[in-house]
């Protein structure tokens, strides 16, 4: 079974003066020698490297105490979280299904080898708790596919003990700089190894959502179609970097990837003028079923979540039954069964095509004339088209009577919405403070409109509790109390979306 560990750590270069004495760093009681350990770890990749591109290592060590497989994912600079997994002889299922949105239908091979002798310390506080662990790494590097050669170099990793403080490693920052030593200049062992074992600069280029990147130019200098292609790019990227945290439940991951495929399908619409819809439209209707699944795991826990807070918020009188049972009940139920699709879904061969016809689609762009357009002027009309498709939306939700009808165009309407705002979001860098303004006032039309859409579902999913509840013998009062609540909820978004629209009417000089 494999287990997450959050690895913070920095490295720094070291010469035959061997590691300095850090008894001097405040908080240190002793430095405690733990002897040298040989470590043999063999690191896989695709052939062209798209794990390495994107910060990803996956390796099978032997020795020391950790022997096994460890996937590091980048978090932040000098954060990785680092998962472990059985020592075996194949890459363990588990490690293969988190890199899988990055190597495809591909297999990693080895590529290089890594021979360590470390020479570990301890740094622990009076009461003997570890605070940090200091290696002293020599290093000997083996190329094994991609290229040859060998390396050797020594350097110095601190790394911070679990649930440590990350302001200690500045204290033993400033005593390495003060003997001397500075920090590494390559952030990982396999990056220094790679560079050093065959150093001819790679092809740039997308590779599989992976490739070393070329050289930026500045917004000033770019085309719209430039310009629209970085954007998708940015989302391309978080969908296939955000894979593995859906796959971990990590917080907010669900979400995160879902928007990124919901500013993509926009991208494409909003900028039909750039990108010949005759290709992205059937790249869009994949991304919108991506979204669709996406969306069964994600609504269900906005929804727990809300009605769980709602049931909380009762006085304990209007409680009738075993409503929190009940509740939780069909949670865990449904999340079970969304979450085992949700996996088959990523696992499917529709998602992997899909990603591949994203990297297919930005390394040969179906441009069209107004790609070779400023930015600005693109950018501009493209959100002025989306905003005006906005208001007859709104308009005409605001007609209509209280009802199912207006609950209906309210949706669309807020679907459309969401449009409107990744449109200006994407925008900003060419229009500026406009895009800013307006992005912030159809967010908080959106808001509104969520909530009552939120208010819709959660009056939904009570009637069926209701129902449920009823033909089992229980009460369904508490069902009935909570479906009023929400009711005025709906009231309440809708008599407020008037004032939220007036601010986007004022706020579109774009």
């Amino acid at each position: 079974m494999a287990e997450t560990k959050r690895e913070i750590e920095r490295k720094y270069a070291a010469d035959d003066s061997g590691l300095p004495d850090l008894t001097g760093v405040a908080g240190v009681a002793a430095v405690l020698d733990q002897g040298v350990a040989e470590l043999d770890a063999t690191y896989y990749d695709t052939p062209d490297l798209r794990l390495a591109a994107a910060s990803v290592t996956l390796r099978r060590r032997t020795g020391g105490s950790d022997a096994g497989w460890h996937l590091k994912l980048p978090v932040s600079p000098g954060v990785r979280d680092e998962i472990r997994a059985p020592l075996s002889d194949t890459l363990p299922p588990a490690l293969a299904a988190l890199v899988r949105s990055r190597v495809r239908d591909g297999e990693p091979v080895p590529v290089v080898r890594l021979r360590s002798a470390r020479d570990v310390r301890h740094l622990v506080d009076a009461s003997g708790a570890l605070l940090a662990e200091v290696s002293l790494d020599t290093v000997r590097a083996e190329r094994l596919s991609g290229g040859s050669g060998t390396a050797q170099w020594t350097e110095i990793e601190v790394e911070l003990a679990d649930g440590g403080d990350p302001a200690f490693l500045d204290q033993v920052d400033r005593r390495l700089r003060k003997a001397g030593v500075r920090p590494a200049t390559s952030p990982s062992k396999l990056a220094r190894a790679l560079e050093e074992t065959d150093p001819a600069p790679r092809d740039a280029g997308s590779g599989k959502g992976g490739g070393r990147k070329k050289k930026k130019s500045s917004d000033g200098d770019l085309t719209a179609g430039e310009y629209v292609l970085a954007y998708l790019r940015e989302q391309r990227d978080a969908i296939v970097a955000l894979d593995p945290a859906v796959r971990q439940e990590l917080p907010d991951a669900v979400h995160r990837m879902r928007v990124a495929t919901r500013r993509t399908r926009s991208a494409f619409r909003s900028y039909a003028k750039v990108l010949d819809r005759a290709v992205t439209d059937p790249v869009g209707a994949e991304l919108k079923w991506l979204a669709g699944e996406l969306g069964v795991d994600r609504d269900r826990e906005v929804l727990t979540a809300h009605l769980t807070a709602a049931l909380d918020d009762l006085p304990a009188t209007l409680v009738a039954g075993p409503v929190h049972d009940r509740l939780h009940g069909w949670a865990r139920e449904r999340h079970g069964g969304s979450r085992r699709h949700l996996i088959a879904v990523l696992d499917s061969r529709r998602y992997l095509a899909l990603l591949d016809t994203l990297d297919a689609l930005l390394a040969d762009p179906p441009l069209r004339r107004a790609a070779a357009a400023k930015p600005r002027k693109v950018a501009a009309k493209a959100v002025r088209k989306d905003v005006r498709k906005l208001s007859v939306l709104v308009e005409e939700a605001l007609w209509l009577p209280p009802g199912q009808d207006r609950d209906v165009a309210l949706h669309e309407a807020r679907k459309r919405a969401k449009r409107t705002r990744y449109a200006a979001e994407a925008a900003e860098p060419a229009l500026g403070a406009p895009a800013r303004k307006l992005v912030k006032a159809v967010k908080s039309v959106q808001k509104v409109l969520g909530e009552h859409q939120d208010s819709v579902m959660a009056r939904t999913t009570l009637g069926e509790l209701a129902a449920v509840a009823h033909a089992a013998g229980e009460s369904a009062f508490t069902y009935g109390v909570l479906y009023g609540r929400e009711e005025h909820r709906a009231a309440v978004s809708e008599a407020a979306l008037p004032g939220r629209w007036e601010k986007v009417r004022r706020t579109t000089a774009v």
